[in-house]
C-alpha cells in the first residue's frame, strides 16, 4: 500500500482516505475505506458516544498533511466546534469537554495502521466514554458473516441487540461481539476485512440503528485512562484483491431517446482498463431475441474522476422499438426509441404520486392504500422568539408580527407540500413549486387529470380524475399556503416546522405527528389523558429577508396569471401580495427584484417594470448566467433596442461558456461533483436551458436541455446507473429519502439528489434509505424541474 498522487493510500482496488470529506453527520468523514468498487467504511474518528447520530458532537477538522518522508497522512481534529455549538444552521450541543488530537494513516504492507495521539489525557470522568469509531456500510452487510476472536455471528437486517441504560441514564445497545481481533465478512475476497487493536483493550462490534434508524454498523475502541501518544493504534487489512479492475459500466437514459435527438452511451471504465471492445445497438425484437442493428468502436472521451470514459454514439438509429447497449459481455437496462418517449409514464408520476403525497393539511388516498391522514390541522404557532431551531430556523428578537410568542396564528392549516422527508414547510420551497407547475401550466397547457383534490373535504384520491387539470389544482394547493400566511402575519412565514427532535425525525404517517386540535389559550390545556393538547403544535417563524420576500412574490406574480379564471380570488391576492413586496422590499441583493420586475411586466404589461428593467440593463447582463432565462421572456414587451442588443450579446457569450463548461465532463452538461449529489443542479440547468433556447433559438440549441434530462435519467457517472427520478425508466432509484424511507420504499415521481462524489474522486449512490445526500426528495425545483424538464423535452422534440 502507499500514498499515490491524490493524497490517498491506494493498492489494487483499496484506497483509504483520511479526512477527504467533513460531513460526518451523513457518514462521510474521518478514515475512509473504499475496497474493490465499493465503500466499505467510513467515519474513522473519536467520537464521544458509542452509535453517534446526526446531532451528535463532532470534531472541528484541520488540515490534511501529507508527509511522505515519513509515509503517513494525517489531520489535526479538536473538541468541540465552535462552528456548530450552540449555533449555526444545524446547532449540535456540545459537552463541557476540551481536547484536541492528531489521527495518523500509515501504509504497513498490504495493511495501514490508524495512531490518534491526544495532546494530553482525556479527564477521569470522560473515560470509558471516548472512544475510536468506525463506520461499516450495512446495505452490504445483511446476511454475511464476521468473526471476532472466538465469537462468530451474521450481521442481521434489522438491529436485534439488546438496550440498556449506561451511567448516566443513556439507552444505548449491547455489542454484537467483543475482542482483539475482529474479520468482517470473511467469505468473500472482495469484502473480506481484518482489525486488530493494537493499543490495548477489545474491539466492540456494535448496531448503531438499534439507537437511531439510519446508523451503521460500529467498530469501536476506548481510549484508556492517562492515554496520549498511541491512544488508539489499529491494524486494518482491507483485503484487496489482485489485479482487481472495476467492471464497464453502461450509462444511457433508462427511459430512451426521440428519433431525432443526440443519442450517445457513456461507457465508463477502470483507467487500468487497456483492452477495447466492440459496442452494439441491439434492438429488442417483438417476439423476442437481439438483433444488432448498429456495431463499431466507441470514441474514446478521456479520464474523469478515477475513470476513463467511452462514448458509443447511435444518434443514426431512428426505428422505434426496444434497445439495449452491450460492450463487450455487458449490457444495458432496456430503453425505448420512439416519438413519444417522453408523453407517458415520465413526468405524470411527479404529478400523479410525489405531489399529491407531498400534500400537507389533508388525507391522500390511492385506492386501497392511504399515503398519510389527516395532518397537521393544528397549524400552527409562533415560535420563540430568539430561538435557535436544529434544522437551521431561527427567530430573532421579534416576531415582526402582532403574535406573541407562542400564539396559535390563524389560517395557516390549509395548503402547501411537506419539504423532503421532514415535513416542514419552508416559503421559498412552496413558492418555488407553485412557480415551476405554473411554468409548466404556461407553456405547455397540460390539462392531465389524474387526481382529485377536495379543498373542502381536505381528500385527495389518487388516480381519480375529477375534471380539473391537476396542474392547476396543485398550484392552488401551494398558494393557499403562501398566500395565507402572508394575510395573516402581514409578511411571508421563514418556515413551519415540528417543535421537537422526536416530532422532527419521526418516520412514516404524518397523521402521527399531532392531534389536528389547534391550540387556544382560553380552553384547559390538556385532554382528557393528561396531555397537553398544543404540544405537537408546529412553530411558524419569521425572518427579515428581502432577497428570500422578493423571490416569493415573483412566483406569485406569476401565478396568478394561470390562476385567473380558475380561482380569481387567489389570482386577486396572489397578484396584489407580488405588487406590495415590489412597493415595499428594498434588498442589497438586485437580481430577485429584477425577477420580480419581469414577472410582474409579463402578468400586467405596466410600463413600470419595463422601464426598472432597461434602468438595471448592466445588472443583467453581468449576470446573465442567473438572469437570462427569465430575462429572455420580457424582450417582447420591453420596447428598447439597446435592452434587447445588450441581452442578446451577453448571452452569445454566456453560451461559449456553456460549451466549454460541457466538453469537461463525457455527459455534455457542466458537472461538478460534490458530496450532496448534483441531480438537482443539472434538473435547473436544463430547465433554464429551455427558456433560452426558447427566447434565444438562434443562440442557444436543445442538446445542453436534452443532456440534463439524460443525466438525471441515468446517463451519470457511478457503477448504479439508476434514474434519479424514482419509478422512472427501467431502472430507477425505488429505496430514496422520503418519508417512507423506514420501509426502503420510495414515492414514484420524486426526484433525488442522486450520485454524489466520495471525496477526491468517487462517484457514489448507494442502495440505502437514509442517505439524505444522495436520495432525498425535495420541493421547489428539485421536484418541479424535472417535471417541466420531461415536459419540454417532448414539447420541442415533436415540434421538430
Amino acid at each position: 500500500m502507499v500514498i499515490n498522487s491524490k493524497d490517498y493510500l491506494e493498492l489494487e482496488g483499496v484506497n483509504v482516505m483520511l479526512a477527504h470529506d467533513f460531513y460526518p453527520e451523513g457518514h462521510q468523514g474521518g478514515v475512509g475505506v473504499i475496497q474493490n468498487g465499493q465503500r466499505t467504511a467510513t467515519n474513522g474518528d473519536l467520537r464521544l458516544e458509542p452509535t453517534p447520530g446526526q446531532w451528535s458532537p463532532i470534531p472541528k477538522v484541520g488540515k490534511r498533511v501529507v508527509d511522505r518522508q515519513k509515509n503517513e497522512v494525517s489531520v489535526r481534529m479538536e473538541y468541540p466546534n465552535p462552528d456548530m455549538n450552540r449555533k449555526g444552521f444545524n446547532p449540535i450541543i456540545y459537552p463541557d469537554l476540551n481536547f484536541a488530537y492528531n489521527i495518523r494513516v500509515k501504509p504497513e504492507g498490504r495493511s495501514f495502521r490508524i495512531i490518534v495521539d491526544l495532546d494530553k489525557p482525556l479527564p477521569d470522568e470522560w473515560i470509558g466514554k471516548v472512544g475510536f469509531n468506525f463506520e461499516l456500510f450495512p446495505g452490504i452487510l445483511f446476511g454475511r458473516s464476521y468473526y471476532m476472536d472466538q465469537q462468530f455471528g451474521i450481521f442481521p437486517q434489522q438491529p436485534n441487540g439488546q438496550m440498556y441504560k449506561d451511567a448516566a441514564g443513556e439507552l444505548q445497545i449491547k455489542p454484537m461481539a467483543s475482542g482483539k481481533s475482529l474479520t468482517i465478512v470473511p467469505e468473500l475476497d472482495a469484502q473480506r476485512m481484518t482489525i486488530q487493536n493494537l493499543s490495548g483493550g477489545n474491539l466492540e462490534l456494535l448496531d448503531g440503528r438499534g439507537k437511531h434508524n439510519n446508523g451503521w454498523f460500529v467498530v469501536r475502541s476506548l481510549v484508556a485512562k492517562g492515554a496520549s501518544k498511541n491512544a488508539i493504534e489499529w491494524l486494518v487489512t482491507p483485503n484487496a484483491v489482485s489485479g482487481w479492475q472495476s467492471e464497464p459500466v453502461i450509462q444511457i437514459s433508462q427511459v430512451g431517446y426521440h428519433p431525432v435527438q443526440s443519442k450517445i452511451a457513456v461507457i465508463e471504465l477502470d483507467q487500468k482498463d487497456k483492452t477495447r471492445k466492440q459496442a452494439s445497438l441491439l434492438r429488442i425484437g417483438e417476439k423476442g431475441g437481439l438483433e444488432p442493428v448498429l456495431t463499431s468502436a466507441p470514441k474514446e472521451w478521456g479520464d474523469f474522476l478515477r475513470y476513463h470514459y467511452l462514448q458509443f454514439d447511435f444518434t443514426k438509429v431512428t426505428k422505434p422499438g426496444m434497445y439495449m447497449v452491450k460492450y463487450g459481455n455487458y449490457q444495458s437496462r432496456p430503453f425505448a426509441i420512439n416519438a413519444g418517449v417522453f408523453k407517458e409514464n415520465v413526468w405524470q408520476p411527479t404529478l400523479d404520486y410525489f405531489l399529491p403525497a407531498q400534500m400537507c393539511h389533508m388525507r391522500v388516498n390511492e385506492k386501497y392504500r392511504v399515503w398519510h391522514g389527516w395532518c397537521h390541522l393544528d397549524d400552527a404557532r409562533m415560535a420563540p422568539i430568539d430561538s435557535n431551531h436544529f434544522d437551521g430556523y431561527i427567530q430573532g428578537g421579534s416576531t415582526l408580527t402582532k403574535y406573541k410568542p407562542g400564539d396559535n396564528v390563524p389560517m395557516l392549516n390549509r395548503g402547501a407540500w411537506h419539504d423532503a422527508g421532514d415535513f416542514d414547510l419552508r416559503v421559498e420551497s412552496q413558492a418555488e413549486t407553485v412557480y415551476g407547475l405554473t411554468l409548466a401550466y404556461e407553456e405547455f397547457g397540460e390539462k392531465h387529470d389524474n387526481t382529485a383534490i377536495n379543498q373542502t373535504t381536505l381528500v385527495t384520491e389518487i388516480h381519480e380524475p375529477d375534471s380539473k387539470p391537476d396542474l392547476l389544482q396543485q398550484i392552488e394547493h401551494g398558494l393557499l399556503s403562501v398566500t395565507n400566511g402572508y394575510r395573516t402575519l402581514g409578511r411571508f412565514y421563514r418556515g413551519i416546522i415540528e417543535p421537537t427532535l422526536q416530532q422532527y425525525v419521526l418516520l412514516g404517517d404524518a397523521a402521527n405527528l399531532t392531534d389536528n386540535i389547534p391550540y387556544n389559550s382560553k380552553q384547559p390545556p390538556v385532554n382528557a389523558t393528561g396531555i397537553k393538547t398544543w404540544a405537537d403544535d408546529r412553530w411558524v417563524f419569521t425572518e427579515q429577508n428581502p432577497p428570500r420576500e422578493l423571490e416569493a412574490a415573483a412566483d406569485l406574480a406569476a401565478a396568478s396569471r394561470v390562476m385567473k379564471g380558475y380561482n380569481d380570488t387567489l389570482a386577486t391576492q396572489s397578484l396584489q401580495i407580488a405588487k406590495e413586496v415590489w412597493k415595499n422590499t428594498a434588498s442589497n441583493n438586485i437580481l430577485p427584484r429584477i425577477q420580480l420586475a419581469a414577472e410582474l411586466l409579463i402578468t400586467t404589461g405596466d410600463k413600470e417594470y419595463a422601464d426598472y428593467l432597461v434602468s438595471k440593463t448592466d445588472d443583467i447582463t453581468k449576470n446573465i448566467t442567473r438572469t437570462g432565462w427569465y430575462i429572455g421572456r420580457t424582450l417582447k414587451l420591453v420596447n428598447n433596442t439597446q435592452y434587447k442588443q445588450a441581452v442578446n450579446s451577453a448571452v452569445k457569450t454566456m453560451y461559449s461558456t456553456i460549451v466549454a463548461d460541457g466538453k469537461k465532463t463525457p455527459y455534455g452538461v457542466p458537472y461538478e461533483p460534490d458530496i450532496w449529489g448534483a441531480g438537482w443542479g443539472i434538473q435547473s440547468f436544463g430547465f433554464r436551458q429551455y427558456f433560452l433556447h426558447a427566447s434565444f433559438p438562434d443562440i442557444i440549441p436543445t442538446d445542453y436541455m436534452l443532456d440534463a434530462l439524460n443525466f438525471v435519467l441515468g446517463c451519470h457517472p457511478g457503477s448504479n446507473t439508476s434514474s434519479f427520478v424514482s419509478g422512472v425508466g427501467s431502472q430507477s432509484m425505488t429505496t430514496a429519502y422520503g418519508f417512507n424511507r423506514a420501509d426502503w420504499s420510495y414515492i414514484p415521481g420524486g426526484s433525488a439528489s442522486g450520485t454524489a462524489l466520495i471525496r477526491p474522486d468517487f462517484p457514489e449512490l448507494l442502495k440505502w434509505p437514509y442517505l439524505w445526500q444522495q436520495g432525498e426528495y425535495v420541493l421547489g425545483g428539485g421536484t418541479t424541474d424535472y417535471l417541466f424538464l420531461a415536459l419540454a423535452a417532448d414539447h420541442v422534440l415533436n415540434k421538430k
